[in-house]
């Protein structure tokens, strides 16, 4: 399964409210004309699947870098935003359906 990411590695480092950090599975980017803002879903790597076969998947809007190294993360804060990563996620969500069963 070949999919497109703006980064040059699909894997980032997340650092939580504490501190620690976290090496992340970038699924997809894009970007939201509405909102002005770019946005990453990602995954922690090495996550479990629970039973139903589902990867807990996080969003979160960024700010690129000039330089081309990750960006600032951001956390999403309306209710919009969210119904926005919904949509894209249940799109993308569609995609590996197809993909899967061919």
């Amino acid at each position: 399964m070949a999919h497109d990411h703006e980064f040059d590695e699909n894997v980032i480092t997340v650092v939580d409210e504490e501190g620690n950090e976290h090496l992340c599975e970038v699924i997809h980017t894009f970007d939201s004309e509405k909102f002005g803002k770019s946005y990453v879903l990602y995954s922690l790597v090495g996550a479990e699947e629970d039973e139903d076969g589902q990867i807990e998947i996080f969003a979160s809007a960024f700010i690129p870098a000039e330089d081309g190294k990750d960006g600032e993360l951001l956390p999403i804060e309306t209710d919009e935003e969210w119904d926005l990563i919904e949509e894209v996620l249940n799109s993308l969500e569609e995609e590996f359906d197809i993909e899967d069963e061919e």
